[in-house]
């Protein structure tokens, strides 16, 4: 593969537009671009719990879906591109149902925190339900795969496991929320 960004700064988008991967350009805060910003950095924040001591399994998992989100960003930039598919969700699904089952039920709701990577991985879940919710709003304008929507729908419910999870392997309970008059 060549040089794909031999040059960072183009000049293009002083005007407040931006190109899309179709070579259109739009407005820098048109819904579409709002919807590429948050997928991005629901990738940066996977990527900061990447950087904290986590089983390789799950180090694994998260390095794949970040993946899947570079893919999903470029879905979104190439209106009428698809390539997140059905086995992504399946195999996002599965991996809920086989972490989940060694976690204790929840009886409380639980607050962000315990370790870092819990603390990041919340962070993670909560700008994943903001993309989610802006990708909605595009679809509402602008058809999306509903695979898109599905995969960031799933994808909060794993990362909310996973905070569990890491807490759980660090030793550490949850953080539960103590329903307590003020």
């Amino acid at each position: 593969m060549g040089n794909r960004l031999s040059k960072i700064y183009t000049r293009t988008g002083d005007d407040g537009t931006t190109g899309l991967g179709d070579g259109s350009r739009i407005s820098k805060d048109s819904i579409r671009v709002d919807a590429m910003g948050d997928v991005d950095e629901l990738n940066s924040v996977i990527g900061l719990i990447l950087t904290e001591p986590i089983p390789g399994n799950l180090e694994v998992l998260l390095t794949k879906i970040q993946h899947d989100l570079f893919n999903l960003g470029g879905e979104i930039c190439i209106p009428g591109y698809v390539i997140l598919q059905q086995a992504r969700i399946d195999d996002l699904e599965q991996a809920i149902d086989t972490l989940n089952d060694d976690l204790k039920p929840l009886k409380e709701f639980i607050l962000p925190g315990g370790t870092k990577a819990a603390a990041f991985c919340h962070l993670a879940r909560t700008v994943c339900r903001r993309a989610e919710r802006k990708l909605i709003q595009l679809h509402r304008n602008e058809k999306v795969t509903e695979i898109s929507l599905q995969y960031l729908n799933r994808l909060s419910d794993l990362l909310f496991v996973l905070c569990r999870v890491f807490n759980k392997e660090a030793g550490i309970s949850d953080v539960l929320w103590k329903n307590e008059p003020a």
